[in-house]
Formats: C-alpha cells, sequence, structure tokens
C-alpha cells in the first residue's frame, strides 16, 4: 500500500500541532502494511525527521503549500512516478484564526487565507488522489479531517470562529458528494470528525489550559451538557 499523509502547518502566532502527535499518524501507517508512506507539510524540519524516523527505504519527504493546486498536483504525480501507485490519502490539513471572526467582525482577508487551506486546499487533495486512483484502476481510500463542531450544534453556536465552522462544514459536504461520485469506482471517501484535543491550536484558540481542554472535552461532561447524543 502506498500512503500520502499530508498536514498543513496548523499554526497560531508561531505555535503548531505537537510534533509526537504528527509522528504518530505517521508512523501508523507505517507499521500497518504500508509499503511506502509520502509526506507532505510546509514544516521542512519536522517533516524531514518524521521521514527519517519511519526509514528512508519506505518513506519520503515533499514540501508543499496545500492552497497552491499545482503543488497539490505535484505531490500525487510524483508519488504514483515513484511507487507506481496510490492506495490512501489522508488530508489532515486545517488552520485556525487567532482573531474574532465572529459575523459581525468577520475580515475577509483572513476568511479568504482560512478557506483556502481548509476548503479548497482539501478539495484539491481529494480531487488530485482521486484521479490518480481511477486512472490507475486502484480501490483506494481517502480520508480528510473536518471536525466536531460540523456535527454537534451547541458546538458550532460558537460566535468568534465563523469561518472555521463554516470550512470543516463545507469538508463534510465534499466528503460526502465525493463519495457519491466515487464509489463506482470502488474508491472510498470518508472523513474524521474529532473533538478538541489539547494541542497549542486548541489551547490557544479557547484561552484555555492543556487540563481545561481536555476536561471539556471528555464524552461523558458532552453528555451532560447535551452535546452529543448518548
Amino acid at each position: 500500500m502506498i500512503s500520502i499523509v499530508t498536514r498543513h502547518g496548523l499554526a497560531i502566532d508561531g505555535g503548531t500541532l505537537p510534533a509526537a502527535l504528527a509522528r504518530l499518524q505517521r508512523s501508523h501507517f507505517a507499521n500497518h502494511a504500508a509499503r511506502a508512506v509520502v509526506i507532505a507539510d510546509i514544516q521542512d524540519e519536522k517533516g524531514q525527521l518524521v521521514a527519517t524516523s519511519i526509514g528512508a527505504h519506505r518513506s519520503t519527504y515533499i514540501r508543499y503549500d496545500v492552497s497552491d493546486e499545482n503543488q497539490v498536483k505535484f505531490l500525487v504525480d510524483s508519488t504514483v512516478q515513484t511507487y507506481g501507485c496510490l492506495d490512501f490519502m489522508f488530508s489532515n490539513t486545517g488552520i485556525i484564526n487567532d482573531i474574532n471572526q465572529s459575523i459581525l467582525e468577520l475580515d475577509f482577508n483572513a476568511f479568504d487565507r482560512l478557506l483556502a487551506v481548509n476548503v479548497r486546499g482539501m478539495a484539491a487533495c481529494v480531487k488530485h488522489a482521486a484521479l490518480a486512483m481511477v486512472e490507475g484502476g486502484v480501490r483506494g481510500s481517502i480520508v480528510c479531517t473536518a471536525s466536531s463542531v460540523a456535527t454537534i450544534l451547541p458546538l458550532t453556536a460558537t460566535p468568534i470562529h465563523t469561518d472555521y465552522i463554516m470550512s470543516k462544514h463545507a469538508v463534510l459536504g465534499l466528503v460526502r458528494s465525493a463519495s457519491a461520485r466515487l464509489g463506482e469506482y470502488g474508491i472510498r471517501v470518508n472523513c474524521v470528525l474529532p473533538l478538541g484535543v489539547a494541542t497549542p491550536l486548541v489551547c490557544n484558540t479557547l484561552k484555555m489550559t492543556t487540563e481545561d481542554v481536555a476536561k471539556t472535552m471528555e464524552p461523558n461532561d458532552l453528555f451532560e451538557r447535551g452535546c452529543v447524543d448518548n
């Protein structure tokens, strides 16, 4: 199995998703039947370290900016050229703005930048991965990272992240539409919708400590507050 695992820099004031979490995601594929794992990111040093930790014989790193479709196409095309096919794409791309983006304060420059990554970039990953699979006759799988804010109504009411919440609803729509189109080729398209993980990204956004985020996002606490069905 040939896999691509992507992650655009999840940046707030220079902070990023912890490298340990990224390594866990990527090494999982390498340890579960993947013949090769291609790692794509904009953080060269961390990306190279992860590829090295997996092993040069079965992992390579490619720098790319997900908001640029040509770079996404190059990522997929070079993977197919090097390894012969693409079986799996995990698009884990996303950013969030650290300014008040309520509907009354919506900054459209920040809005456009976020949607270029979270929506346009995600769609480009699905498009070019799907094209490679269709052309190669591969009954593959594409997985996108959305968010629980796209499904849990009380959380979607958060007023200051309009653009981010919109983008995660868009990812859910993308997956539904793409899966309907690609099913005839035997290509599965799914998404994961995680609750908040106590990363620097989430802690800085919510202005909460690691412990507070972990407590707030505990499933039992969400059941009690009626955020999810039991």
